[in-house]
């Protein structure tokens, strides 16, 4: 088992900044996935970004170039940077952790972008 804890959402005016953070704990090996996605109001939920345990990266075509994902081996933890946020980004994000037959989510942290 994998347990994911998210902070850092909150509101923000257009073209503001945040930074999510996610921290692991549990039964954690290397070669694993771990990302964000967003449930936007009245949507499917979707991937927002990811990182490998190897460090490779991998973004949605709608955040490409605003949000940045990165990791930090030795806390187990994972960031989402995002800037130039638009009402569009207004979502519940979730991190998640992928491994093998292990699927965690977090609770989820609310993002709300409006002026």
């Amino acid at each position: 088992q994998v347990h994911l804890v998210e902070s850092g959402g909150g509101s923000v005016q257009p073209g503001g900044s945040l930074r999510l953070s996610c921290a692991a704990s549990g039964n954690i090996f290397s070669g694993y996935v771990m990302g964000w996605y967003r449930r936007i109001p009245g949507k499917e939920r979707e991937l927002v970004a990811t990182i490998t345990s190897a460090g490779r990266t991998y973004y949605a075509m709608s955040v490409k170039g605003r949000f940045t994902i990165s990791r930090d081996g030795p806390s187990n933890s994972i960031y989402l940077e995002m800037n130039n946020l638009g009402p569009e980004d207004t979502a519940v994000y979730y991190c998640n952790y992928f491994q093998g037959s292990i699927n965690s989510w977090g609770q989820g942290t609310h993002v709300t972008v409006s002026s």
